[in-house]
């Protein structure tokens, strides 16, 4: 199922509390690997590891690293932390966290007495690329606007290996993270994506949470073989709640692959059959080739019948990407290369906003 090998740590590139970047020798061999300090204890020059070098042997690129599985110097360890929730479950790695809505937690009460969400602005992406330019929008245009971001399981279950997570909080883009199901290490734990949203809204009181996947997509090139397929039905639970749920597409037209083209297979698979409640659809206006190509994809999948369209300019992302200085890519693409991905995360994330000032 898995492949490891012995290693010697070498340099310690990179370390914040919850992580480390370091240099292995694995057979003379240097390379790189993640060590999650909260896991298996920080390491030290020297120390003797067991690696996990699956995803390097199998050349992904996403999650192309080697992970520490055990360090030798550590014949026993316990952290102490509260909580009865297990996440990784019935696996070697299973780990306990205080959920926000177990019997213990201090939110018990009121996670218990939710009604509803009332119209509270939910955004809904399939790409963890997605996240930073859509938050960095939103801020932009209103500095004081409460964003909280909800990572899901379907990518990266840590939410320490986002460095795009720990750079829109240091940079205070976003205000709070959750991680839901499986996925552990953000500012708040919860069961599901239910409670994460009753979290966000009960206890952190955002005014715009995202919810999307940690980095890592899983990809198939089948119709309905990929991980953020969830789109679909984290739609229809923020519908369930009474929220107002927003669909964050994916388009481009750099992606050399067809599926990708327009809008992605993904977009369009998730609004055409899986969201089962109508939901708020923004698009960017682009050229008018581009358009017609966008619409008549929507009209090919009864995606215009089906889910409410918003239409909004997204074109001043680059400023915003540009005033908070960051350099996120998608896919190895940055705004240059692939403009229209990002412009459409820019309406998204003016849409955010004028929602908000029209609910004021």
């Amino acid at each position: 199922m898995f492949n490891f090998k012995l290693a010697i740590v070498g340099t310690i590139i990179d370390e914040d509390q919850e992580t480390a970047l370091i240099e292995i020798n694995i057979n003379n061999t240097v390379t790189k690997a993640i060590n999650y300090n909260t896991l298996t204890g920080k390491v030290n020059e020297g120390d003797l590891v067991l690696v996990n070098t699956t995803a390097v042997e199998l050349c992904l690129g996403t999650g192309g690293y080697h992970f520490v599985i055990h360090n030798y110097r550590y014949s026993e360890k316990s952290i102490d932390s509260s909580g009865h929730i297990m996440k990784l479950r019935y696996t070697p790695y299973q780990i306990k966290v205080q959920a926000s809505e177990e019997q213990d937690s201090p939110y018990h009460n009121s996670i218990k007495s939710f009604e509803s969400l009332d119209g509270a602005l939910v955004l809904v992406g399939s790409l963890h690329s997605m996240i930073a330019p859509v938050a960095c929008m939103i801020k932009w245009l209103k500095p004081d606007a409460k964003i909280n971001y909800i990572m899901t399981d379907a990518g990266a279950l840590p939410m320490s290996f986002s460095n795009n997570v720990k750079q829109l909080k240091s940079k205070q883009i976003i205000n709070n993270t959750i991680t839901i199901g499986h996925s552990f290490g953000g500012d708040f734990e919860c069961v599901n994506v239910y409670t994460g949203l009753i979290t966000a809204k009960e206890i952190l009181h955002s005014d715009v949470t995202i919810v999307c996947m940690g980095p890592g997509i899983v990809g198939t090139a089948t119709k309905y073989g990929y991980s953020g397929i969830e789109q679909g039905y984290i739609l229809d639970a923020v519908n369930t709640l009474q929220g107002f749920s927003c669909a964050v597409p994916r388009i481009s037209f750099s992606d050399t692959r067809k599926r990708h083209n327009g809008i992605s297979h993904h977009t369009l698979t998730v609004l055409g059959e899986i969201a089962l409640s109508k939901c708020n659809l923004i698009l960017p206006a682009l050229s008018e080739e581009q358009d017609f190509i966008i619409r008549k994809q929507l009209i090919d999948c009864n995606i215009i019948e089906k889910h409410n369209i918003i239409y909004e300019d997204g074109t001043d992302i680059k400023k915003a990407l540009d005033y908070f200085n960051l350099k996120t890519t998608t896919m190895g693409r940055g705004y240059n290369e692939d403009r229209e991905f990002f412009i459409s995360l820019g309406a998204v994330g003016k849409a955010a906003v004028a929602y908000l000032d029209n609910e004021k």
